[in-house]
């Protein structure tokens, strides 16, 4: 069943989701708010104020927010964290610079702690922020919202700081203590699904869900644990709001498939017109530039990089996007020049 489509100036990402024509293939970044725009580092040198500051000012994240829009993006995401609907269940990270949490979740007692909350009282300013984007853009651009998947955030939560490229902790946690991980898997499953809904309810046009260890998780607890939650999200947010699944790297896509998500966003190994045949119309996707191309990569390897992108997936149900967001260092020539590129490609005979 097709997404409804609001009326916007342009709603090419929306058509895409449902695998309508488009005259080019939508685009935007993951991160694309962020440390890689020069206009962002000034504005938070100029404001002075922290990140976790930031993303609890609806001033500040609606300004950030919009930032992407001049370099010709068809999406805002909402400049938030993924950490940040943690703190009303008594788990506040403050990030010194990277997130820090001061009691880590080591045993049963302390995940059993943790307590459910409603987020329109606690998180007010996020329906705030989401209200003030949506106003700036005037039916201009899409704005998808977004959550950090429960295993993700687990194991934040049980490493008390970033987990990238260490899962040591929540995979031990997770085969010691299966009881009590599922358990905290189901809190943080109730706790997503209130918070996305909340998002679809102040505005939003799509959610996306970050499964951002995805590429660390072993296959045994991705079935028993993030797999689960996925469908179980999916299927309780509203009907008529295109979701968006990122696991990172892309390592599990049969149980993408079976996820329920309308989006399937995928890392640079996976080919995208294969997902979308084995779809079989079902799900469109999103990707699959890899990161590392716009940090290191010459403006005719960007241009090389989408046109074989948007060639693999055929022009129909791809929004184009990298593999995961955007490193800390790329050049903000080469962020336009991956927008520039996308644009400059058009499908006729599709518009």
């Amino acid at each position: 069943m097709p997404f409804p489509i609001p009326e916007l100036k342009n709603d090419l990402l929306l058509r895409a989701v449902n695998h309508q024509p488009v005259p080019r293939v939508p685009v935007w970044m993951m991160r694309q708010a962020g440390r890689s725009d020069p206009e962002y580092t000034a504005y938070r040198e100029r404001v002075g104020l922290s990140l976790h500051e930031l993303f609890r000012s609806p001033e500040h994240a609606v300004a950030i927010s919009l930032l992407p829009r001049r370099i010709g993006v068809d999406a805002i995401i909402l400049y938030q964290d993924i950490l940040t609907p943690l703190a009303p269940m008594g788990a506040d990270f403050h990030f010194r610079p990277g997130p820090q949490l001061e009691a880590p979740i080591r045993d049963a007692a302390r995940a059993r702690a943790l307590r459910p909350y409603e987020p329109e009282a606690r998180l007010d300013f996020v329906g705030e922020s989401i209200r003030g984007v949506l106003a700036a853009l005037g039916g201009e651009l899409p704005l998808l919202g977004f959550a950090g998947a429960p295993y993700t955030l687990a194991a934040f939560l049980i490493k008390g700081s970033s987990p990238m490229g260490d899962l040591s902790e929540t995979v031990a946690f997770a085969r010691e203590q299966p009881q009590a991980f599922g358990e905290l898997i189901a809190l943080l499953t109730d706790m997503t699904v209130a918070y996305l809904r909340y998002q679809s309810a102040a505005g939003v046009h799509g959610v996306q869900l970050f499964e951002s260890v995805g590429d660390l998780i072993p296959p045994d607890q991705y079935e028993a644990f993030a797999q689960p939650s996925h469908e179980r999200i999916f299927a309780e947010l509203p009907p008529e709001l295109p979701s968006f699944l990122f696991v990172k790297g892309s390592p599990f896509p049969d149980s993408m498939l079976r996820s329920g998500a309308a989006v399937l966003s995928l890392g640079e190994g996976v080919s995208l017109g294969d997902l979308l045949r084995r779809g079989g119309g079902r799900v469109a996707v999103q990707g699959n530039v890899d990161n590392r191309l716009l940090l290191e990569g010459s403006p005719a390897d960007i241009d090389r990089a989408v046109a074989e992108c948007i060639a693999d997936a055929g022009g129909r149900g791809h929004i184009l996007n990298l593999n995961h967001g955007l490193l800390a260092d790329t050049p903000f020539e080469n962020v336009q020049r991956f927008v520039q590129a996308a644009r400059r490609i058009e499908f006729e005979h599709l518009a």
